[in-house]
């Protein structure tokens, strides 16, 4: 029996970005696999943690996990064919090689059997039939203390979209080309219009099929994402979607209280970390680093001020030169009980941002 998702993305492969677009290594820094296990661990990864999964890539994500990782054995996982050999290519063109694609599904133990320090499951658990078994699986491939990255589209961030997709399926709309007919025909100032006008999605034939032609869409509301992540042993560490609060009891309330009014800031991202049997916010930090994304662009010696894009829901300042001058000191590890009194305030700056990580 074919799996219509993966049908899908056989005939739309998501995203479709020019195979010589490049990203700048430090706008991969929340990304890299020392700074978050250092950021939720307060240690660096064990040599058994030095592994990467990326389950569900579509075609473009393996490319900015290797550039922030250029030392780690990555994997990467998807239903599409099609998707991997773009991923794959993708790559290449760009001399990455430390990327190896697997073609399947990710709670096939035959596909996926061992064990990983950093998941990433942006945007595919709600794709799946059963979102909470997807998730338990990607869990049992976590070492202990091993983060996983996942976003669920929120209910309210998605309305427009999902009403949209509602009605193509029982029209039998199944071509990008046949939606973007009719909602080019729409009235001025209608729903169909409007999404046509302000959607990204719509700008692309694999953005639209994969916004508004997808076969399994599951949407959440914040009680949602909480009982089907209580359902694993794994523990909110940090939502990272704009604007979001860093504590994450606090942000839990807030989107309670949006969701009371039908509104939502956007689809849920969240850090998630499996329970190990030690307590890793007992650890002291002992050692301060800068990022590893962050160096070549902190070491340069341009006069002109450095904007790293906001990855972790925080909004980034820009990096003047004395901000640069600061963080170079860190390229290699400081030892924390040497910083001053200054020091150690604009050091929790940083690390709050993930351009600095301490670890003991």
């Amino acid at each position: 029996m074919s799996n219509p998702v993966q049908t899908h993305y056989q005939k739309h492969p998501y995203p479709i970005y020019p195979l010589l677009a490049s990203v700048r290594r430090c706008d991969t820094y929340a990304l890299n696999l020392d700074a978050l296990w250092a950021r939720f661990n307060r240690s660096l990864p064990p040599l058994e943690a030095r592994k990467i999964l990326i389950a569900g890539c579509g075609t473009f994500s393996p490319y900015p996990y290797a550039v922030a990782n250029p030392d780690v054995a990555i994997t990467a996982l998807d239903l599409s064919a099609q998707s991997l050999r773009r991923a794959r290519l993708h790559c290449l063109l760009h001399g990455l090689m430390n990327v190896e694609y697997r073609c399947g599904n990710l709670s096939d133990p035959a596909v996926v059997h061992e064990e990983f320090g950093l998941i990433d499951s942006f945007g595919v658990l709600h794709h799946l039939d059963d979102p909470v078994a997807g998730l338990i699986d990607l869990e049992r491939r976590l070492v202990p203390g091993g983060i996983m990255r996942i976003m669920l589209y929120s209910r309210y961030a998605r309305r427009q979209e999902e009403s949209i997709r509602r009605a193509f399926r029982l029209l039998g709309i199944d071509s990008p080309a046949d939606a973007r007919r009719i909602l080019k025909k729409a009235p001025t100032g209608s729903r169909l219009a409007n999404y046509l006008a302000n959607s990204d999605e719509a700008a692309t034939v694999s953005g639209l099929a994969d916004a508004l032609l997808h076969p399994r869409v599951h949407t959440y509301r914040i009680d949602g994402v909480l009982e089907m992540i209580a359902q694993t042993g794994l523990e909110i560490q940090l939502f990272a979607h704009r604007n979001a609060r860093e504590n994450p009891a606090e942000e839990i309330g807030r989107l309670k209280m949006l969701e009371n009014e039908r509104s939502s800031p956007d689809n849920f991202v969240l850090y998630l970390k499996k329970r190990d049997s030690g307590d890793s916010h007992n650890l002291d930090e002992k050692k301060i680093l800068l990022n590893p994304c962050l160096a070549s662009s902190v070491g340069c010696f341009s006069l002109r001020s450095l904007h790293v894009l906001s990855r972790i829901g925080i909004d980034n300042p820009k990096l003047t030169l004395s901000d640069k001058r600061f963080l170079r000191q860190f390229a290699t590890p400081v030892s924390a009980g040497d910083l001053s009194v200054s020091d150690v305030k604009r050091v929790a700056i940083y690390k709050r941002l993930l351009f600095l990580v301490g670890y003991s």
